[in-house]
């Protein structure tokens, strides 16, 4: 089991996870975050620390596109363990449905 984050982090980033993650394996995109699951020890304390609750153990149903996405862009973008400022309308963003489609950024972020 590895932990995926999923669409509502996108345009949210809040980064409350980055910080309390004891093995560093979030990468940040231009406007998500992503686990690197080879390097996610499994032991959930990232999930109660999202605000957007865009972080889910991968042994639920339907998320076998996040392991997916969370896998390939952990492996192009910069790594990330101090917690930067969310995008300004992050509270507006939380809950929008279809974020994949129509706000995901492939463009790395800038990491620490």
């Amino acid at each position: 089991m590895t932990y995926v984050v999923t669409d509502n982090c996108i345009r949210c980033k809040f980064m409350d996870c980055v910080e309390v993650c004891p093995v560093d394996c979030f990468y940040e995109g231009e406007n998500m975050l992503v686990i690197n699951p080879s390097e996610c020890i499994d032991c959930g304390v990232c999930e109660p620390e999202c605000p957007a609750e865009a972080i889910l153990p991968d042994t639920e149903n339907g998320l076998e596109k996040w392991l997916e996405l969370n896998t390939k862009f952990s492996a192009e973008w910069p790594n990330i363990t101090v917690k930067g400022e969310a995008p300004a309308d992050a509270e507006e963003m939380n809950g929008v449905e279809g974020k994949l489609e129509k706000f995901f950024s492939p463009e790395p972020g800038s990491g620490n």
